[in-house]
């Protein structure tokens, strides 16, 4: 469900939080889908469940997620998330000026980011 990379130089709790809000502009989890238990995610990615519980209770605090007594963590009913194509797009924005501000640092082309991209999607699709 989640990729979680240790070398990205992003912290692992900040990749689960940028994952999940990804997943929920995306429609990818709705409202009342549970997420696994910090054990369950810690134990996959052989990481610090605490390191999981922050993820969780920040997106808690945003009013994503909910919490309920002896239940898994769960997607909340009404999110302040929209999901107009514009809104999602939003949430790549970061991201995508980090990668057009590196591919101008090493002189690659316009053209030449584009193709790549393009490869990526298409490999990512098949």
């Amino acid at each position: 469900m989640f990729i979680l990379n240790p070398q990205s130089g992003i912290p692992i709790y900040r990749q689960l939080i940028d994952q999940v809000r990804r997943m929920i502009a995306g429609g990818q989890l709705k409202a009342g889908d549970d997420l696994p238990s910090v054990r369950e995610l810690a134990l996959e990615h052989a990481v610090n469940p605490m390191t999981i519980s922050k993820a969780y209770s920040m997106l808690e605090v945003e009013g994503l997620l909910v919490r309920q007594r002896g239940k898994p963590m769960q997607v909340a009913a009404e999110n302040p998330l929209t999901t107009t194509k514009e809104s999602r797009l939003a949430h790549l924005r970061p991201q995508l000026d980090s990668l057009v501000i590196a591919a101008k640092q090493l002189e690659i082309s316009d053209d030449a980011l584009i193709k790549e991209l393009k490869k990526i999607l298409n490999e990512l699709q098949s």
